[in-house]
């Protein structure tokens, strides 16, 4: 007969594996992260401690304000504008019963499942200024004035690597309130005609209350996505016209692999750590709080 808490040390044995792989890879290279922070170094001489010195100058340093407020001007493109369009085209969609609404979901999901380096690689081809379809389409209808070099263009730039993530991020939102568009009851609804509720109305105050859930789900994941935009950056302008396309991540990237201030770079992650958990943070206590309901 087997003793009491004889085998009470297997759950430990088991979940020993992954948190042995967890804290290998996700934990020390977070602790390493923190402490370079705190450090002079250059990856090749040992670290020297500095203090605060390397947040100090970040938070004195015009190009990476120029890249905060970047990342919050990306939020709107990745995020806001996604999520606006998302719930809008699925609420009619879903309730309108169209056909071919299972392919419209699939179709929109596609862009989010691709690479975004090959996202990247596609968009500049259409914002090409000679060749790009964009600004062929323009001309061939009347509207020269209007094609322009977008992604060169010191007012259009960051908008139209803006646009480009509005298009991958749309996908993922779109699947997502179209699950939970599909869970609402049809009884809400007809109780709301009932009431003399119009079209806005169902809308405002069955719709939209029904999917707070997907929606601190879409919020949460979009502007984190925003925040850690890279990819289409580095392949659609490298942070140019000037630095008009910067990001922290880029500016990240810059400092690591160009000038290899590996101490800089890491207080810089540091400090993108800190506002993507802060968002995530801000998100689900504004949900838990019925800041989502509308």
């Amino acid at each position: 007969m087997r003793r009491p808490g004889e085998r009470a040390w297997w759950p430990y044995a088991f979940a020993a594996p992954t948190l042995l792989i967890y804290g290998l890879f996700v934990l020390v290279p977070v602790g390493l992260t923190a402490f370079f922070s705190f450090t002079d170094w250059d990856g090749v001489r040992p670290p020297t401690f500095t203090g605060v010195d390397n947040y100090v100058r970040a938070f004195g340093n015009d190009l990476f304000l120029l890249s905060v407020g970047n990342n919050i001007a990306y939020s709107f493109w990745f995020s806001l504008l996604p999520i606006g369009i998302g719930i809008t085209i699925t609420s009619v969609v879903a309730r309108s019963r169209l056909p071919g609404s299972a392919f419209f979901r699939m179709a929109s999901f596609v862009p989010y499942v691709l690479s975004l380096v090959v996202v990247g690689v596609v968009w500049t081809w259409l914002y090409s200024p000679s060749r790009g379809p964009i600004n062929q389409t323009l001309r061939a209808v009347g509207l020269d004035g209007l094609a322009r070099p977008w992604l060169g263009d010191f007012d259009f730039a960051l908008p139209a690597v803006g646009f480009v993530g509005t298009w991958v991020q749309y996908g993922f939102v779109t699947v997502l309130m179209f699950a939970g568009v599909q869970k609402i009851s049809e009884d809400l609804y007809e109780a709301a005609r009932l009431d003399g509720a119009s079209s806005w109305q169902q809308f405002r105050h069955v719709t939209l209350p029904g999917l707070r859930n997907e929606i601190t789900v879409a919020l949460v994941f979009t502007l984190i996505a925003s925040f850690r935009i890279f990819d289409l950056i580095f392949v659609l302008t490298k942070g140019t016209p000037g630095n008009k396309t910067y990001a922290l991540s880029f500016l990240v990237y810059k400092n690591a692999f160009e000038t290899h201030d590996l101490g800089y770079a890491a207080a810089m992650v540091v400090v993108l750590t800190l506002i993507i958990l802060a968002i995530s943070v801000f998100v689900v206590r504004f949900r838990e709080r019925g800041g989502v309901d509308g």
